[in-house]
């Protein structure tokens, strides 16, 4: 019993650590260059805009060994996505708290995009100058 609970709280400190690394990088700023190429309205992000992020994601090459993915982060937008989709017209707080989840994934991919985008500009800054 005690094993069962100790994994439990393990496991919900371990959503919890992932879920304030994922909010942290969300709270970073975004380029306009990449506000620009996801086309976006006014320059603000929804939670619409994901699949164009992701996409944008996939375009970028990644010229730097370490580098973080979105892939976790598309799994849990993706459940996310149903979960507000299956609230919606139905429980208000949860379709809205949903909502805000996938801006929060759709924040982040956006900043790894404008991570890889500055990296490669250093990178092939770093080139010329040889």
């Amino acid at each position: 019993m005690l094993l069962a609970i100790s994994i439990a709280a393990l496991m919900q400190f371990a959503a919890y650590y992932w879920r304030s690394i994922l909010a942290g990088v969300a709270a970073q700023p975004i380029s306009a260059e990449v506000l620009s190429a996801v086309s976006v309205d006014h320059g603000m992000l929804n939670g619409r805009d994901f699949q164009v992020v992701a996409k944008l994601y996939e375009l970028t090459p990644n010229l730097q060994k370490k580098s973080s993915g979105i892939g976790l982060v598309s799994a849990y937008f993706h459940v996310i996505h149903t979960i507000g989709r299956l609230a919606s017209g139905r429980m208000a707080g949860l379709a809205n708290w949903a909502e805000r989840e996938r801006l929060l994934c759709v924040r982040y991919a956006a900043v790894q995009v404008d991570r890889r985008l500055q990296s490669n500009l250093a990178l092939a800054a770093a080139i010329r100058s040889c």
